[in-house]
């Protein structure tokens, strides 16, 4: 058994190649191999959010505070909120963040599929962001 101590691991910015606006990332959880499931709790501030990004194996989101948006290539702006689990199926291209308005924390859950878990495309456009497109 192995317990990570709340505190014990500092919280970090994450690179703005892959994310607009102010967003804090808190590891929860990366388990050895043979396991390959990665959580981490993800905090966006008013108006932030990820890059359109995909996953080889899909990813759970769980929103456990505020009031976010996401979003599928060919969807429709989502309107999630604490309690909401959210499954996007592996390789469909999405993003997810705050609203404009409101902070949004969720945690993320995905596996890695030969050490990678996530692969991140290009930014979402104001336009996307706001659901005008």
């Amino acid at each position: 058994m192995d317990i990570k101590r709340c505190g014990s691991r500092p919280s970090s910015v994450p690179p703005a190649d892959y994310f607009t606006g102010a967003v804090r990332q808190d590891a929860l959880h990366e388990a050895p191999a043979p396991a390959r499931i990665r959580a981490v709790s993800v905090t966006f501030e008013p108006g932030a959010r990820t890059a359109w990004h995909t996953h080889p194996l899909g990813q759970t989101l769980i929103v456990t505070s505020g009031m976010g948006w996401a979003r599928t290539w060919d969807g429709p702006l989502q309107e999630i909120r604490p309690g909401d689990v959210i499954w996007i199926p592996p390789g469909e291209k999405h993003w997810h963040g705050a609203t404009a308005t409101t902070a949004m924390t969720h945690i993320a859950l995905q596996e890695a599929l030969d050490g990678t878990s996530v692969d991140w495309l290009e930014h979402v456009s104001d336009e996307d962001y706001g659901g005008q497109a």
